[in-house]
């Protein structure tokens, strides 16, 4: 019982934190998207992607997780994208209060879309509320197609499925229907997106939703 009620109160406390955020967001008018996935599905080369295809479109800035190194941050930088970078020391998943502390040092002006890609990890962030508008989850085709039935909290949770590395479909153990089918089995109103950061199918999808999803003038 005692572990039960110290969880309770962490989340809480992330609770309202977070709540705080999506105020902060909400009077910018910030439309804010957390990026979570496994390690290595391509989370870092998504986001490369779609600052190619939206740099001139909208203003963007990215918050960076990582257990060690800020090697994500400097992909990130080099598209002239504001991004602060926040290493766990070893943390499994980001929490509001990380956000929040994030955002001190990060120019929002103008700012119309913000990414903060999550730690690699499909378990813990998804129970963690960033003051995001929506999770976004990714899942590669190299991890095979059970995933979603493996991690239903994130799939659950999250509001769009990014199902990238569609070009190695030929080489991997992978099914899309059934990956997709596992996903909306889960959660039926998941978003879908198929794309591959090698050929760039896909990415225009992916980037014409996000334009339509941006939050209305200020």
């Amino acid at each position: 019982m005692s572990v039960i009620t110290i969880e309770r109160k962490v989340l809480e406390k992330n609770d309202q934190v977070a709540a705080g955020n999506r105020r902060m967001f909400a009077e910018r008018g910030i439309f804010v998207l957390n990026l979570v996935s496994s390690p290595g599905s391509g989370k870092t080369s998504i986001l490369e992607k779609t600052f190619e295809d939206l740099r001139d479109a909208m203003k963007m800035a990215v918050i960076e997780g990582d257990v060690q190194t800020d090697l994500d941050a400097q992909r990130v930088s080099r598209y002239g994208v504001p991004v602060v970078q926040i290493v766990t020391l070893g943390g499994c998943h980001l929490e509001a209060n990380l956000v929040r502390d994030a955002l001190e040092k990060l120019d929002l002006t103008g700012v119309e879309l913000l990414f903060i890609e999550n730690v690699g990890n499909l378990v813990c962030p998804s129970g963690y509320d960033l003051g995001e508008a929506m999770k976004v989850v990714v899942l590669s085709t190299t991890e095979g197609d059970d995933k979603p039935l493996k991690y239903p909290a994130m799939i659950r949770n999250s509001s769009v499925l990014l199902i990238n590395k569609i070009d190695l479909i030929p080489y991997v153990p992978c099914d899309l229907d059934t990956l997709r089918n596992n996903a909306l089995k889960i959660n039926p109103g998941l978003k879908i997106f198929e794309i591959s950061c090698v050929t760039g199918e896909g990415i225009s999808a992916w980037c014409d939703w996000l334009k339509k999803k941006e939050t209305p003038a200020r």
